[in-house]
């Protein structure tokens, strides 16, 4: 085999291996996400249900669904607005109101076996320092949370699971290892800190070797040409 056809044969063979790495982490988190309403739209909420306190007429969200991380994550559907949802809930002295949209997911990100409810809007009365985890609790019972007092369920859904990892196409879900931080960071997230901290170099260092051994084969070509 000339020296050519060897280079063309690893080539090959290494973008196989990066094609692998690349599959390999298309897995993401089926997980409860946390969502703020404001200005029309859904931002992902920079705190947790538990630590977050909103103030009387503000809007959250919660969605149910498969994602890889915050940025990849799915929002609650539907429009929502705090005089549409609360408006058979009247102010009312030493109480605060809060909007509140529950979105259960698609089928398609559901746990084997389970069918998601449809879409829920409440508008929960709590104290007035009441946290948006006691919120939801007013008005979507029950809820269920791991050791590590990462959501779970609300309204009972789902019955099992909780924020387990689920490989490309959904196959054969496996319990991630590390959910010890609480409230809103994703199961992604709490993965990566069992992890070493740094980015994964599957990448990097297969494109790093198909770039060595391409310039290599040319080298090699030329080589074989000059002598």
């Amino acid at each position: 085999m000339s020296v050519v056809r060897r280079a063309a044969t690893l080539l090959v063979a290494a973008l196989l291996l990066l094609a692998g790495a690349a599959q390999a982490h298309a897995t993401g988190y089926r997980y409860w996400s946390f969502w703020d309403r404001s200005g029309g739209r859904w931002t992902y909420a920079t705190q947790g249900p538990s630590t977050t306190r909103p103030e009387d007429g503000d809007v959250q969200g919660f969605r149910f669904a498969v994602s890889e991380d915050s940025a990849d994550a799915t929002r609650p559907r539907g429009t929502a607005d705090f005089a549409t949802l609360c408006a058979r809930t009247p102010a009312k002295q030493g109480t605060k109101r809060v909007a509140l949209v529950i979105d259960f997911g698609t089928p398609a990100d559901a746990p084997s076996g389970e069918k998601p409810p449809p879409v829920r809007t409440a508008c929960a009365r709590v104290d007035p320092d009441a946290t948006s985890a006691e919120a939801l609790a007013a008005i979507a019972k029950p809820l269920r949370y791991d050791t590590n007092a990462l959501l779970c369920a609300i309204s009972g859904y789902p019955h099992q699971g909780c924020g387990e990892q689920v490989a490309a196409g959904g196959q054969a879900p496996t319990k991630h290892g590390n959910a010890a931080k609480p409230d809103n960071a994703t199961a992604k997230d709490k993965a990566a800190e069992k992890d070493s901290g740094g980015p994964s170099l599957g990448l990097p260092v297969g494109a790093g070797v198909i770039a060595v051994l391409a310039g290599a084969a040319v080298w090699q070509a030329r080589r074989r040409r000059n002598a």
